[in-house]
C-alpha cells in the first residue's frame, strides 16, 4: 500500500521534491501552498501548476492554524507531512495527523543558519559551502532531528540564486536517496545540535543598502546576496537610487584599474566613473568592478551606462 502524504510546498525546491515524491510512488492527497503575490517577483516554479497536471487537490489557506486547515489535513489521513519552502511555520497539533512523521528540507546544512532565506544569509557571510537539510518538524524551527544532508559549495563568485539553484538540486537529491528508509522506517533521526549552530531572521529590501566605509569584500558578498532576482543592493546618490546588480571584486590587475588614470587613493567610498567604467570604491581603499547599474525610478529599473550615470548624478546635484 502506498504511503499517503499531504505536502506543504512552494517555490523551486517545492516543484522538485514534490515531483520526488511522486516519482518515488507517494500518494500525494493534498498540496498546501501560497497565492502568488501581485507585488512580488516570481521567477520561480509553481508548485499548484505541478499539482493540477497530477490532479492533486490543493488550497491556499491564508492561516496554518486555521480549523480548516486542519479539518483538510485530517481528512487526507496522511502518513507524512512534508513541508518543502513552505512560507509558514506549521503548529505542533497539525504535525501531530501524520501518523509516521513529519518533515520539513530545509535550505542549509543544518544546526548552522536556521531561520529565513538562508541561502542569502550565507553568501553575504562569506560562506564556501551550504547545503540542503531534511529533519524532523517540531515547536521550534528547523529544530528537530536531521534525516539527512546534502552539500554544495559556494564559489566565490556566486551570487545567492546561483547557490539556490544548487541548493534546489540538493534538496532533490536529499529526498530521493532517502525517501525509500524513510518509507520503510529505517532512516536515521541524528541530533540536531542547536548550540553549535546559528540562526538568521527574515530580510527586507532596506537591509540591501550599501555602505560604502565597509571593506570590499563585505560589500562585494552583500552584492551577491541580494543580487537580480533578489531586490538588489542599492546606493543612494543625491534623489536618485541605483541597483548594483552585477559586480567583481576588483583586483590590482583588473583592466579598469589598470588603466586609470586616477588613484582610488584619491576617491572617496561610493560610485565613480574612471575611463568609462563603474567603480564602487570602499572604505578600505579596494575597489568592486560594477558591470550592471540599474536606475531605480518610478517601478522601473533600466540599465545605466557610465556616461548616463554621470549626467544624472549632474542634473540631480543642480535640480
Amino acid at each position: 500500500m502506498k504511503p499517503r502524504a499531504v505536502v506543504f510546498a512552494y517555490h523551486n525546491v517545492g516543484v522538485r521534491c514534490l515531483q520526488v515524491l511522486l516519482a518515488r510512488g507517494v500518494d500525494v492527497a493534498l498540496v498546501v501552498t501560497h497565492e502568488d503575490s501581485a507585488t512580488e517577483n516570481i521567477w520561480f516554479g509553481s508548485v499548484a501548476a505541478v499539482a493540477a497536471e497530477h490532479g492533486i487537490p490543493t488550497i491556499t489557506p491564508a492561516d496554518p492554524k486555521s480549523a480548516e486547515l486542519r479539518v483538510a489535513v485530517s481528512r487526507a489521513k496522511p502518513d507524512f507531512i512534508f513541508s518543502f519552502y513552505y512560507r509558514h511555520m506549521l503548529p505542533v497539533d497539525l504535525l501531530a495527523i501524520a501518523a509516521r512523521g513529519a518533515y520539513n528540507l530545509h535550505g542549509s546544512l543544518l544546526p548552522k543558519y536556521r531561520g529565513r532565506v538562508p541561502t542569502n544569509w550565507a553568501v553575504l557571510n562569506g560562506e564556501t559551502e551550504t547545503g540542503a537539510t531534511l529533519h524532523e518538524m517540531a515547536a521550534k524551527p528547523d529544530a528537530g532531528a536531521i534525516i539527512a544532508q546534502t552539500p554544495v559549495p559556494i564559489l566565490p563568485d556566486d551570487t545567492a540564486a546561483q547557490v539556490f539553484d544548487k541548493v534546489t538540486v540538493a534538496a532533490e537529491q536529499t529526498l530521493w536517496r532517502v525517501l525509500p528508509a524513510l518509507i520503510k522506517g529505517e532512516a536515521p533521526h541524528l541530533p540536531n545540535d542547536l548550540a553549535h549552530g546559528s540562526y538568521f531572521g527574515g530580510r527586507k529590501p532596506e537591509d540591501g543598502r550599501i555602505d560604502w566605509s565597509q571593506p570590499a569584500q563585505q560589500v562585494y558578498n552583500l552584492i551577491r546576496a541580494v543580487a537580480p532576482p533578489y531586490p538588489g543592493a542599492f546606493t543612494d546618490i543625491g534623489a536618485e537610487r541605483f541597483i548594483v546588480a552585477r559586480a567583481r571584486l576588483a583586483g590590482p590587475g583588473a583592466p579598469n584599474l589598470a588603466q586609470a588614470t586616477v588613484s582610488l587613493a584619491d576617491l572617496p567610498p561610493g560610485v565613480h566613473v574612471s575611463d568609462n567604467a563603474f567603480l564602487g570604491v570602499c572604505g578600505d581603499g579596494r575597489a568592486v568592478a560594477i558591470s550592471e547599474l540599474r536606475h531605480q525610478r518610478d517601478g522601473d529599473q533600466p540599465v545605466v551606462t557610465p556616461s548616463q550615470f554621470v549626467q544624472l548624478i549632474h542634473s540631480s546635484r543642480h535640480s
